[in-house]
């Protein structure tokens, strides 16, 4: 595996490594986890740096290996947080847990019965059972106060206050590390470089109580090139569940990414080779308007994310509400995607049998705030249907799109639709 490391420095995916990682690395293919804590029943955009890391492990022949914090969840890592987390019951973290793995599977591979296959397991199964009374024998007795002091997890919280339950977190996903070394021969954990104290406390405790050796790596935290916290969108996460980030918001989420960004970007998120994301910036170069490499982006991370049909129809979308769609052409499940987007005038069937007044409907679908302003906006020419100025009164069946939707558009930027109910 004497890839891995370079393939992660030039895809821009560590932060820090312990220093024998290199040598350990030469020797064969190795074991690597990565924990998460199931405080949502869905991972966001800025999960996916470390599973990035994992999957191409997996890619050079490796084994990962997925910790569902089912038992670390119900204490907390106060790691990058300012304040406590609320605690989560034990049926919402076993629930949150079952929800991830479907999202991991568009990353790695899952086949445990094939070398390389990963693996996930949920360590609840070995720290619920686990006595207090043994733990710290067995485990606190290896740290003491003064190291745990030292660490930014915890010096970063000592003035605003850091309650014993996340106090002693790193103690506890130490004891993950070593249980995985002991049980699964796995000897490197990768993370956010936020979780650098937790690793190297787990690598502290191997060598302790096995004498063994073990690693860590750790990713950079994602910024954009303005400052602001990678992985949000006006202030929101970005999630991978589709009922929490719809597949065409997850699609503009890449598309919008700022000019500065997109190449690295591209490089952490994708696995295109180099030659290929070189030849997007080429191209982006002479013809930028085209945003050729955020698409390649976005239609990378929506059909690996959501499936291919997902992510045609959200690019179809996209061109719609963007003034570069043949609304004549576009089928029912991508109008539907648009309907999620804008607002909707919902109407009888029955109604149109007659026609509805082009004005009343521009005011129930909110593109005009009056019947005068509508009537006022068609004069001048301002208002579409379907994609073409609007030339008559009324609204009929013969305007309907896919046998349901009538695209309204006031100027270039703002869309209603009327849908037949």
């Amino acid at each position: 595996m004497v890839d891995l490391l370079t393939t992660l420095h030039e895809r821009g995916l560590v932060h820090d490594a312990t220093p024998g990682l290199a040598d350990r690395l030469a020797k064969g293919p190795i074991r690597a986890y990565v924990g998460f804590d199931p405080t949502a029943d869905s991972l966001h955009v800025g999960n996916l740096v470390p599973v990035m890391a994992l999957a191409w492990l997996q890619r050079l022949g490796g084994e990962p290996i997925i910790v569902l914090g089912g038992g670390t969840g119900l204490v907390g890592d106060p790691s990058g947080k300012r304040s406590e987390r609320p605690m989560l019951s034990m049926e919402t973290i076993d629930a949150n847990a079952a929800a991830m793995r479907a999202q991991l599977s568009r990353f790695l591979s899952f086949d445990e019965g094939k070398p390389g296959g990963a693996r996930m397991v949920n360590n609840a199964a070995w720290l619920r059972p686990l006595g207090l009374m043994d733990f710290l024998r067995e485990i606190g007795k290896h740290f003491t106060v003064n190291y745990m002091l030292q660490k930014e997890s915890v010096k970063s919280r000592m003035d605003t206050g850091l309650s014993f339950t996340e106090f002693a977190y790193m103690l506890v996903q130490a004891y993950d590390f070593h249980h995985l070394y002991r049980t699964m021969g796995c000897e490197l954990q990768m993370g956010g470089s936020d979780q650098w104290g937790n690793i190297t406390a787990g690598i502290e405790l191997i060598a302790r109580r096995e004498r063994g050796e073990a690693h860590g790596l750790v990713c950079p935290l994602m910024t954009t090139a303005a400052g602001a916290k990678f992985g949000k969108s006006e202030g929101e996460n970005v999630w991978l569940d589709p009922a929490k980030t719809t597949p065409y918001r997850f699609y503009q989420f890449w598309v919008n990414t700022d000019d500065r960004d997109v190449e690295r970007l591209l490089r952490i998120f994708t696995f295109l080779p180099e030659a290929d994301i070189a030849d997007t910036l080429t191209r982006h170069a002479s013809e930028p308007e085209k945003r050729i490499p955020h698409r390649r982006l976005a239609e990378d991370l929506t059909t690996r994310v959501h499936g291919a049909e997902e992510s045609r129809r959200a690019a179809a979308a996209s061109a719609i509400l963007f003034g570069g769609g043949a609304l004549r052409d576009v089928d029912a499940g991508t109008l539907a995607v648009v309907a999620r987007e804008v607002r909707v005038l919902g109407v009888p069937r029955g109604q149109l049998v007659g026609g509805i007044p082009l004005a009343d409907a521009l005011v129930g679908a909110g593109l005009a705030s009056s019947k005068a302003d509508a009537r006022r906006g068609l004069a001048a020419g301002g208002f579409s249907v379907n994609g073409t100025r609007a030339e008559g009164d009324v609204l009929s069946e013969g305007d309907l799109l896919a046998g349901r939707y009538i695209v309204l558009q006031k100027g270039k930027k703002h869309y209603a639709m009327v849908e037949v109910k």
